[in-house]
C-alpha cells in the first residue's frame, strides 16, 4: 500500500476517535448493561483499603461491585488478614495520585455517606475501570446491591478470568467454591459472601417468591430464593427459574439463615447455570 493511503487511513481513525465514532474497549462504562450517569473527575489523595478512595475534596468513593478481600473471609483478626493488605497494596498501584472519573449506578451513596460509583483513571486518553482491573488481577469478588446491578455481567466475567487462572484470592482456601450439599458448613460462613455450587433438588414458587432448594428438607438445607419483585428481572433475561430442578448451578451472595443456609438473589448474573 502506498504511504500516502497509509496516512490517509490513519487521519481517518484518528478523525474517528475524535468525533466519538470509533470507541475501544477502554470505553467499558458503554456495553450494553453498563449504562452508568457521569460524574465528577477528582484526584484520589488516599487508598483506605482494596475498595475505597479518598478523594482531593476529602469525600470517600467505595468502589461499587468489586468487593475486597477481608479479615471476616478468614476469621482473622481485624487488620492481620494479607489478602486485604495485598488487595489495597495493588489498589494504590492503579489509582494513588492519579485523576478519576466517577461514574453512577442508581445508588450514589451508602448508609456510612461514602460514594457508591464505578471509577475510571484517566491516563492521557485512557480510561481504566478500576473495579474491572480489580477483579481481573483476582484482588476482589464481583458483587451487587439491591437495585443497583448495573455492569455486574460485565463484573463477573472480569472475576471469571482471575478463578479459572487461579490469580490472587482464588488460590487461597478461603475463596473456594463451597458445595451446597454441606448445609452444615455453610452457616459457619452466615454473613460472608460466598460462591455456592450444587444440584437444584426442586424448585417452587410459592405466592410469588421463588425457592430453589438443594436438600430433602428445606428447612435445614440449602436454598436460593427470589422475591416477587425482583422475578421480573430474571423472566426477560429467559432464565425460568422453576425449570432449574436437576440443573447444576453456581450461585454468588451473602449467606443467610432462615432455617438452614439462604442466599437471596435479585439479578440472573447472580446464578450461572452450568453444563450438563
Amino acid at each position: 500500500m502506498a504511504k500516502g493511503a497509509v496516512l490517509g487511513i490513519r487521519s481517518a481513525i484518528r478523525a474517528l476517535i475524535l468525533a466519538g465514532l470509533l470507541v475501544g474497549p477502554v470505553a467499558a462504562a458503554e456495553r450494553p448493561g453498563c449504562k452508568l450517569e457521569s460524574g465528577p473527575a477528582r484526584g484520589v489523595a488516599k487508598v483506605i483499603d482494596g475498595e475505597t478512595l479518598e478523594l482531593d475534596d476529602k469525600s470517600q468513593v467505595r468502589l461499587l461491585g468489586a468487593l475486597a478481600p477481608q479479615a471476616l473471609d478468614g476469621g482473622a483478626d481485624e487488620g492481620a488478614w494479607p489478602a486485604a493488605d495485598a488487595a489495597k497494596t495493588e489498589l494504590e498501584k492503579l489509582a494513588l495520585g492519579k485523576s478519576v472519573e466517577l461514574r453512577f449506578a442508581s445508588r450514589r451513596s451508602d448508609r456510612y455517606g461514602r460514594l457508591l460509583a464505578h471509577v475510571f483513571v484517566r491516563e492521557g486518553s485512557e480510561h481504566t475501570w478500576l473495579q474491572e482491573e480489580m477483579l481481573r488481577r483476582g484482588y476482589a469478588r464481583a458483587y451487587a446491591l439491591p437495585g443497583s446491578t448495573e455492569c455486574l455481567q460485565d463484573l463477573v466475567a472480569a472475576e471469571d478470568h482471575a478463578r479459572r487462572s487461579g490469580l490472587g484470592i482464588w488460590g487461597h482456601a478461603s475463596y473456594q467454591i463451597r458445595p451446597a450439599d454441606r448445609h452444615w458448613e455453610l452457616l459457619r460462613y452466615r454473613s460472608t459472601y460466598q460462591l455456592v455450587e450444587g444440584k437444584v433438588r426442586d424448585a417452587a414458587e410459592v405466592r410469588g417468591r421463588i425457592y430453589l432448594n438443594f436438600g430433602e428438607n428445606w428447612r435445614e438445607d440449602f436454598t436460593i430464593t427470589v422475591q416477587p419483585t425482583n422475578k421480573r428481572v430474571f423472566d426477560e433475561a429467559g432464565m425460568k427459574l422453576t425449570d432449574l430442578k436437576g440443573r447444576r448451578v453456581r450461585v454468588r451472595g451473602w449467606i443467610e439463615r432462615r432455617g438452614g443456609p439462604l442466599i437471596e438473589i435479585y439479578h440472573p448474573s447472580q446464578l450461572e447455570v452450568l453444563p450438563e
